[in-house]
């Protein structure tokens, strides 16, 4: 039996709900092979994993020898800000969290209740902190949790604070407790963790209003949906402000609720997470539906047309806001003298087409928007902060401001009404303002495929797959031979008269992610093209 499970069954696990699966999967090998058979990944995402009992799974220990990581990494008396989304136990693992770090004399500041992930790296910011922390697992489904690291800059940490603080977490085992360790509640008695005022809250609003352009007749009606996650102080708070009174809130959606029981998988990108929106968009005949998840940082859009509902990918939200800042600065005669965007590799190369077209120089990263975020602070460094104007990524993540150093999809949800708000005052529908620009610029349209490879097997399966991929005559591009910020195990394919596919192992998720281009001479050409495309490399994986 595994030594793992073993020790673990050892002992009196504080969180009784660990004590009761161990009871349980006594007689499923199976569960305790894939539970206890290899240690959660630890890299620039943080943790993610499925919540439960083992060392591949997310608990106040896994939590708990992350931290300790991390505060061997901080000098005693750095400060730290700490926030959770509404995801089972996110609460649970924020204060364990902090009680480790103030037990290693750190500083700690702690929302008092959900809060948007942007949120968190606006607070780092603002107060000045040496690192943080937020709990979430992204759009992952409901038995999902994470744990994600950010550095001074409000920034995801890059690879090499990764590999550092996973080498101390190696060192560290599950069970450890410093001596004479100090409890949450004597912790907050004593000062050393403190909550964060409202007053930031309020601040982090205000910031993220000013991002916007147009003062308008805001006869533009909305549905919003939080999914049952953290955004909906945040973007109704914004959406006030902003002066939008025809603001509906799905109802079901709109409370923090880590169970999701209306939306298993809560992806504003999938319809299936979108259905009680689109009803309230058809029904209230409002024009948009804006979708954040759980963690507030992405945004999905669905537009209401001849009582149907037409829901934009990314690239499309992400084209039609870049094109809009861009031609707003114009008008204003604010845009930068050296304007930048900044796009993922895997993102639609329409933005370069748009971009180009206003004067605005691109820059391209590996996939993860703190790959966006490091961009932006080198642009600092370099004295440029004030040309940066518009960061986005295929995945429905958004910025267009330094105040963060993440996607914030309270950013693109106030972007995205200011936007829709500033046409309707024009006759013109998000849909129409598409199609011009797939005539100006091209009809390059994009798709997403998800393969999934569950359990330990499942990895071994996905290293198979990229393996024979990297044998392909078709490769054009392995970018682990690249030597600048551009290497990573990412796989091009250019497939002449059928389009591109880039094919990447997703860091976070059990699956491989393969992003599909494809071009024509209008949509109908560009969708043939499309189906051609996906059939060849499908084919591939098998």
């Amino acid at each position: 039996m595994n030594n793992e499970y073993i020790k673990w069954k050892s002992v009196r696990l504080k969180d009784n709900d660990l004590n009761k699966e161990l009871i349980e999967m006594n007689s499923k090998p199976e569960l305790i092979e894939d539970a206890f058979g290899r240690n959660l990944t630890f890299g620039t995402g943080g943790l993610r994993g499925i919540l439960g009992a083992g060392t591949n799974r997310m608990n106040i220990y896994t939590v708990r020898k992350a931290t300790f990581g991390l505060a061997s990494v901080l000098s005693i008396g750095s400060s730290v800000a700490i926030a959770y989304d509404s995801r089972i136990k996110s609460d649970l693992f924020a204060k364990e969290a902090a009680t480790v770090l103030a037990n290693c004399k750190m500083k700690v500041y702690l929302f008092d209740r959900v809060s948007p992930t942007p949120l968190l790296s606006f607070a780092v910011r603002q107060l000045k902190c040496d690192s943080g922390i937020v709990i979430t697992a992204s759009h992952n489904p409901s038995n999902y949790n994470g744990y994600k690291v950010y550095n001074s800059k409000g920034c995801q940490i890059n690879p090499e604070t990764a590999d550092l603080i996973l080498r101390h977490i190696n060192k560290t085992d599950i069970f450890y407790e410093l001596p004479g360790e100090t409890d949450f509640d004597t912790c907050i008695d004593k000062g050393l963790i403190t909550y964060i005022e409202d007053s930031l809250i309020e601040d982090f609003i205000d910031t993220v209003c000013k991002q916007a352009f147009y003062d308008g007749s805001k006869r533009i009606k909305i549905v919003y949906t939080p999914l049952n996650g953290s955004g909906y102080e945040c973007v109704s708070g914004a959406m006030a402000k902003r002066g939008f009174k025809n603001f509906i809130t799905v109802r079901e959606q709109m409370h923090p609720d880590g169970r999701f029981p209306t939306c298993p998988y809560p992806n504003p990108e999938v319809r299936e997470a979108l259905q009680l929106g689109i009803r309230d968009l058809i029904n209230s005949k409002s024009d948009i539906l804006i979708a954040t998840d759980p963690d507030c940082d992405r945004a999905g859009l669905a537009v209401r047309k001849d009582n149907q509902a037409v829901i934009l990918n990314g690239n499309e939200v992400g084209i039609l806001l870049l094109d809009y800042i861009c031609m707003m600065r114009k008008k204003k005669n604010i845009m930068p003298k050296c304007p930048v965007a900044i796009k993922t590799i895997v993102t639609t190369e329409l933005a370069t087409k748009i971009a180009e077209h206003y004067g605005v120089t691109v820059i391209d990263t590996l996939t993860g928007f703190k790959f966006i975020g490091d961009q932006i602070a080198i642009l600092e460094e370099k004295g440029r902060e004030d040309s940066f104007i518009f960061g986005f990524e295929e995945s429905c993540g958004y910025l267009s401001g330094t105040y963060v150093r993440d996607k914030d999809a309270v950013n693109a949800a106030v972007l995205i009404a200011d936007m829709a708000d500033y046409y309707k005052d024009k006759d013109i529908s998000l849909l129409d303002r598409l199609e011009e620009l797939y005539k100006k610029f091209g009809y390059l349209i994009s798709y997403l495929g998800n393969y999934e490879y569950p359990g330990t097997a499942g990895l071994s399966k996905m290293r198979s797959i990229m393996e024979n991929l990297r044998k392909s005559t078709l490769l054009t591009k392995d970018y682990l031979n690249e030597t600048d910020m551009l290497h990573a195990d990412v796989l091009k394919f250019d497939i002449k008269d059928f389009g591109t596919a880039i094919v990447r192992p997703s860091g976070t998720e059990p699956k491989i992610k393969i992003y599909y281009f494809a071009e024509g001479c209008d949509m109908i050409d560009a969708k043939e093209k499309m189906k051609k495309l996906t059939v060849l490399i499908e084919r591939m994986l098998n």
